[in-house]
């Protein structure tokens, strides 16, 4: 685990992200190398479904999308200071992620808008409802707009849920990246995900009804519960 394991994947990507070409299996490539080089150890419970298009997740830190981008290419809707991030903020706009200021209408509906459209045009896709990070206890408020979208297009989604005993692991509140990331570089982080059952639309009669079998899915378990 060191800055150059880190480093050199990311730089291995830029130029594939400059050029704007194959950006989610360009993203996926670059996740599969990043994880171990972090010194995460990824344990996969449950049947990932790389036929279903939308994966949804709990978010317990910045690296929970690269967990789950590393099992398939996938797009997502990221905050808008990822592009701040020093290395990759400047290309992240061409790898596929929609970026939304969680506090401005305008931004929200803008990215909902791009996110529905990559599904209908066939892109694979992520979403963490929550829309922030928590310690993992419980689930924040859900944002609805993304999951009332997939509804109203009728397309099924499998939910994720992401846990880790590592009391560092989780990134969240004024925490910012660089002290985050010296911490995974020196520290062994194991984290679990677990794939549940897909949902269809088909199967609800309302998205309210919906989006709570998501919350159910979701909710954090013991340790000895999956």
């Amino acid at each position: 685990m060191s800055w150059t394991g880190v480093l050199w994947p990311t730089f291995a990507l830029l130029p594939r992200l400059a050029a704007g070409t194959e950006p989610q299996p360009g993203m996926h490539r670059w996740a599969r190398r990043l994880l171990p080089a972090l010194g995460v150890e990824l344990e996969v419970a449950g049947h990932p479904r790389k036929d279903i298009p939308l994966w949804v997740a709990n978010h317990l830190s910045w690296v929970d999308p690269v967990a789950l981008m590393s099992l398939r290419p996938m797009g997502t809707i990221a905050k808008g200071e990822v592009t701040g991030y020093p290395l990759i903020g400047r290309w992240a706009r061409k790898s596929g992620l929609h970026f939304v200021d969680r506090d401005d209408a305008g931004s929200r509906a803008a990215a909902l808008v791009g996110f529905a459209a990559s599904l209908r045009e066939g892109r694979d896709m992520l979403l963490f409802p929550e829309g922030t990070t928590t310690r993992g206890e419980r689930l924040a408020p859900f944002y609805e707009g993304g999951l009332r979208a997939v509804y109203e297009l009728g397309l099924p989604a499998q939910p994720f849920r992401l846990s880790s005993p590592a009391p560092h692991y989780p990134w969240t509140g004024d925490e910012t990246l660089l002290p985050h990331l010296r911490t995974l570089l020196t520290t062994r982080t194991p984290v679990t995900v677990v794939a549940e059952a897909p949902l269809h639309p088909a199967g609800f009669e309302s998205p309210d009804q919906w989006i709570a079998a998501f919350r159910t899915a979701l909710e954090p378990r013991s340790p000895d519960v999956r």
